[in-house]
């Protein structure tokens, strides 16, 4: 068995992160990939325990298209951006939500560049 705190490859080591509370997040990978996150994509895909259902419960996650015949709801924004060490960031949304900790590596397994699936 290996350390317990070994080092994440540089596919999931962030160059560069350049964030809009508006629209969402882009980052530049150390291994030359460049993936971008929209809001509605990243909220989606929220790592939570709530969200992601890991607790043996439905995934509470909302959708990424909530439908034509959804009522008005104001616009999703994220309040606040934080890192969390040197692995992750933590994002408060407008909806109220903000346990989700977003590891850089949950973020490239979710790349929407490379992971048309979940896009659905």
């Amino acid at each position: 068995m290996g350390p317990i705190d070994q080092k994440p490859s540089a596919s999931t080591d962030p160059e560069h992160i350049s964030i809009s509370k508006s629209k969402g997040i882009k980052i530049d990978w150390k291994d030359g990939r460049t993936s971008e996150y929209g809001l509605r994509y990243l909220r989606h895909h929220c790592p939570c325990a709530v969200c992601s259902g890991s607790h043996g419960t439905e995934p509470q996650a909302p959708p990424i298209d909530p439908g034509p015949f959804q009522m008005y709801a104001a616009p999703l924004k994220m309040v606040a951006v934080e890192p969390v060490g040197n692995y992750a960031i933590r994002i408060q949304w407008s909806d109220g939500h903000g346990s989700g900790i977003y590891s850089y590596e949950h973020l490239r397994k979710i790349s929407p560049e490379s992971n048309h699936e979940l896009q659905r």
